[in-house]
């Protein structure tokens, strides 16, 4: 079962990418625009990715959504470029565009010939700095905005239960709502907030440019300071505190009703995310994911799916890179005949056996080979590359950590497997369920 795009940003068991082959380069300009770019002469192609350091973990109650409705807004056209133009020229030059927004951040990216990138480096830079709606676009937009939290959380299942789990896990508003906001917000944000937060956060010392592709790094560094090196730096806001208790006095529980046949329900644990690169437990809890649902062999797919039969389909996820609060979730549904009761006793007994038992170092060994599999199978997607140093650097991190992290997860035990297992208890449980209307 595939979990919502917004904690699944980065499975580092599945992205790194780094390879003695793609030299990395890294400039910072004046105005504290971060440029880093690696090298990949395969194909006469480059991606752009332009990373800004704001999402809706930078939000407050009452003025949800406001990250993700800015993204949408980028598209509508600057002092020089009309709304809808930048789509356009961009796919005159054979290239394509798109952007997202999760908690942390908000990307625009860029595939295109390589010949194009100046063109592109143009656009971007004047979306940072001259961005122009009209009122009348920007209530145009929001009905789309609205509609697309419809089809995204509210009519779909797995994303609804989500929602109800972040809602029913935290306490602080900006981890407890979906990036793209909630409805009632939706429906009183005005064209100046979006103004504000636009002259608040965009902005090139709050920004990090990620080309990867068929450049030459000292080619690349002229052309960002011709386009982005007149741009002025702004004082930023600081990002607010959003740290709550991974602890409390008893689980969390939710129940809802929503579209669905089946049944289904999430349970969670408040666990800690990487802060520091020394730690071990958050490399434990990553590699735990995989050990446990990495593949078809993994513990839970023998046992409860195949085995038992117990569940029709189950997934593990957890962010080990992040700013805020993070969880480590079980996603599943049951089999027709089993009650979610029963299916909830069956999956803590299989974490209670970790947590006593420990996994065996052929499990762990298999995670690991699968890891380093999809290492080199992902060396082949210039996105993944890119995603990861963006995530790196949107988080704290430096993109060049990249393979002391992947050190470190290749380097857990299964004691340091069993250890964290024991983290996932009754004060850290968070249960929701979705039960069909």
């Amino acid at each position: 079962m595939s979990f919502p795009r917004i904690f699944a940003v980065v499975l580092l068991a599945t992205s790194f990418a780094a390879h003695a082959d793609n030299p990395t380069t890294s400039r910072t300009l004046a105005n504290g625009l971060k440029v880093i770019v690696q090298e990949d002469h395969r194909a006469p192609v480059v991606m752009t990715q332009l990373w800004y350091k704001v999402g809706s973990s930078d939000e407050v109650a009452g003025k949800t959504g406001l990250s993700h409705a800015l993204e949408h807004m980028m598209f509508k056209g600057t002092k020089t470029v009309p709304a809808g133009e930048y789509v356009k020229r961009i796919s005159a030059l054979g290239g394509s565009n798109n952007a997202y927004t999760t908690t942390e951040e908000t990307v625009y990216h860029v595939t295109i010939a390589a010949q194009h990138l100046p063109k592109v480096l143009e656009l971007e830079a004047d979306r940072m700095a001259n961005l122009n709606f009209s009122d009348t676009v920007f209530n145009n937009e929001m009905k789309v905005i609205r509609e697309e939290r419809r089809q995204r959380i509210d009519d779909n299942p797995d994303s609804m239960l989500y929602a109800e789990l972040l809602n029913t896990a935290w306490t602080k508003s900006p981890n407890r709502t979906s990036v793209i906001g909630k409805m009632a917000d939706l429906h009183k944000l005005k064209p100046n907030d979006l103004r504000q937060w636009y002259r608040r956060w965009y902005a090139p010392n709050n920004a990090v440019l990620v080309v990867v592709g068929d450049v030459q790094p000292e080619n690349v560094f002229a052309q960002v300071e011709q386009y982005f090196g007149s741009l002025k730096e702004r004082k930023l806001a600081d990002h607010q505190d959003i740290s709550e208790p991974e602890t409390h006095e008893k689980s969390s529980f939710a129940t809802l009703k929503g579209n669905t046949k089946q049944p289904m329900m999430m349970l969670a644990y408040r666990v800690p995310h990487l802060q520091k690169m020394d730690e071990k437990l958050p490399y434990a809890l990553d590699m735990l994911t995989n050990v446990l649902d990495g593949h078809s062999a993994a513990r839970l797919s023998q046992r409860l799916v195949r085995g038992s039969q117990v569940a029709q389909n189950i997934g593990t996820g957890y962010s080990l890179l992040a700013r805020q609060s993070q969880m480590w979730i079980i996603s599943v549904s049951p089999t027709n005949g089993v009650d979610l009761a029963q299916l909830k006793a069956v999956l803590k007994k299989e974490i209670a056996d970790v947590a006593h038992n420990g996994v065996s170092e052929a499990e762990l060994n298999r995670a690991k080979t699968i890891q380093r599999t999809n290492k080199i199978y992902s060396y082949d997607e210039i996105s993944a590359r890119a995603n990861l140093m963006g995530t790196l650097e949107s988080v704290g991190l430096k993109y060049d950590d990249e393979n002391a992290i992947r050190q470190r997860l290749d380097e857990v035990t299964t004691a340091d497997i069993q250890a964290a297992t024991k983290l996932l208890t009754q004060e850290r449980e968070v249960y929701v369920e979705l039960l069909p209307k």
